[in-house]
């Protein structure tokens, strides 16, 4: 069924069709592959709002939640540009799509809008015009849908540039507006098929109650748009306030606060044609979309499947200790105890710097081995004893293993600060263990070696000019019996070992893998750490070669 027969004057007939919404969880081609294949209950999927060219968007926090169920978040427009989403998207098509793709854009001219229309169209079921965002550069989003005649003229002029467009054109409006009722029929006057709303209200400043600290790491001073449940009674204010200004005939993507069948019910009422789920998917797990998605659909509990906990609460720290390795590598420890398992780790925040996600090496005394990288971890180093940081999480899972007789344990980089828990884990077992570590140079002591070398056999081997040197160490003799493999370091090591291991006859199912792929949120909201059909932010990060293998990870 195409998107026009789907949803116009779907509002009337009661049947609740249900849709992601942009910038949330189906931000990525896997994300979309995994709903698309998944969530049969899910009838519209979206993707976050695509530019002419990328946009890094807001370094981290991007996200707060100063109460359970209720967000703040400041992604800044980060989209991988259009050539790249292209790609992506025909790909998509290429191997069909059971749900109708709404595919959102965003610009800050008509000129730029009328070249991505053009050029998305052919893969879009629905297209999106981001009129909305509260958090975007000046030009973008709310600037453009807070002025009825400047969105009527960016709405007439794509129409005229491009009349043979054949997917409907769904305007999406701020809720920050005196008339969102009036700027909505502007727009339908001019050409468009509908409007989405609401996009998040704001924007709104987050203080963390610890430091008295705005959170969120952006140009606006720490501002960003509200979502969840407090902006519910919004959403279903503007709604009412559009479907009476526009008639009946329009489509309305409606969103805002939804996480049961009752909000669903209440937002068809008001006038919308499909009811759009963005926040609260933050709070399900993946093993649960599908249920979570039929019960919106078919009046069942979705509270179930709701996490009822606020999993981006800030803990204060203290610096104890602070150990430098060369320029580039530090051991700090801290107070107090997050009682982290592998498979698991926090944020670290630091007021006015940001915020990134790191492993816990030791739980007792809470300990971290950072490396230099980037702006966070640079302006991280000046952090001095008796300093104050700030944990968020614990997020991931408990690695999930079988207890072996032996185990090697090989570790690249920082990940050698992810072995000490597979350690103490493994000593719980009485598992004999052989650990390698893979260091650049070798200049004295390495960082964690002390804690390391207590549970094992201890080798560090130097680079010296090739990047992994240490799986060169690793013979058949040594994974023969029963034993496990666990590599913790760069995507190219671990795969090199996958690789090499299995060659040597070693089991896949044995070898162990930590994926710590880039997460901005930790709480399943942005997507960003899709792996194989994963999120390591809420299924942990170790995963088996065999099953990265089956799902076609890229590591």
């Amino acid at each position: 069924m195409d998107a026009r027969t789907l949803l116009r004057r779907n509002h009337e007939s009661g049947r609740i069709v249900t849709a992601t919404v942009s910038g949330v969880l189906t931000t990525k081609e896997e994300m979309i592959k995994l709903f698309d294949e998944r969530v049969p209950s899910l009838d519209i999927i979206t993707t976050k709002s695509f530019q002419v060219v990328p946009t890094p968007g807001n370094r981290e926090p991007v996200v707060c939640s100063p109460s359970a169920g209720n967000f703040g978040n400041s992604v800044g427009l980060r989209n991988p540009g259009m050539e790249e989403a292209l790609s992506e998207l025909g790909r998509l098509r290429g191997k069909g799509l059971r749900a109708l793709l709404c595919v959102s854009l965003a610009a800050d001219s008509p000129e730029n809008f009328i070249t991505l229309v053009k050029a998305f169209d052919p893969f879009a079921d629905l297209i999106e015009l981001n009129f909305s965002c509260p958090h975007a550069a000046a030009g973008f989003g709310a600037s453009i849908g807070s002025d009825k005649t400047v969105a009527s003229d960016y709405v007439r002029r794509i129409c005229q540039a491009y009349p043979e467009r054949k997917a409907p054109l769904i305007i999406k409006l701020t809720p920050n507006t005196d008339d969102i009722g009036a700027i909505a029929k502007a727009v339908i006057d001019a050409g468009a098929d509908g409007i989405a709303a609401i996009n998040t209200v704001g924007p709104k400043l987050y203080i963390e109650p610890h430091s008295g600290s705005p959170i969120l790491n952006n140009k606006l001073g720490g501002k960003g748009g509200a979502s969840g449940e407090w902006v519910k009674a919004d959403a279903l204010r503007c709604i009412k306030e559009i479907r009476t200004a526009i008639g009946d005939d329009p489509i309305i993507l409606g969103m805002g606060g939804v996480s049961s069948y009752e909000d669903a019910v209440n937002m068809m009422k008001a006038g919308a044609d499909s009811v759009g789920v963005g926040s609260a998917l933050s709070r399900v797990m993946p093993s649960d979309y599908e249920a979570f998605f039929h019960a919106l659909k078919t009046g069942g509990d979705t509270a179930l499947y709701l996490s009822k906990d606020n999993a981006l609460e800030y803990t204060p720290h203290t610096v104890l200790t602070k150990e430098m390795h060369g320029d580039d590598v530090m051991v700090i420890t801290v107070t107090g105890e997050v009682g982290c398992n592998p498979g698991e780790f926090v944020f670290i925040w630091v007021p006015g710097m940001g915020e990134k996600p790191f492993s816990v090496a030791v739980n007792k005394p809470l300990t971290f081995l950072i490396k230099k990288r980037g702006i966070f971890t640079s302006a991280f180093f000046g952090i001095g004893v008796g300093d104050t940081i700030y944990t968020r999480g614990l997020y991931g899972r408990p690695m999930v293993y079988e207890k072996t007789a032996k185990a090697v344990l090989i570790g690249g980089g920082t990940g050698a600060a992810v072995l000490p828990l597979i350690a103490e884990r493994l000593a719980e077992d009485g598992t004999e263990m052989d650990i390698r570590i893979g260091v650049v140079h070798k200049e004295g002591k390495d960082p964690l070696e002390d804690v390391l070398s207590s549970y094992g056999s201890y080798i560090s081997v130097a680079d010296d000019g090739k990047p992994g040197r240490v799986l060169d160490t690793i013979t058949q003799s040594d994974l023969s019996g029963d034993t496990a493999l666990y590599v913790v370091g760069p995507g190219k090591m671990m795969e090199k070992a996958a690789f090499n291991a299995e060659a040597m006859g070693f089991p896949p199912e044995r070898i162990y893998l930590s994926m710590e792929k880039n997460t901005m949120c930790g709480i399943g909201m942005c997507g960003e750490c899709v792996c194989g059909g994963h999120l390591p932010c809420k299924e942990g990060t170790f995963f088996t070669w065999k099953t990265l293998k089956e799902n076609g990870a890229v590591l």
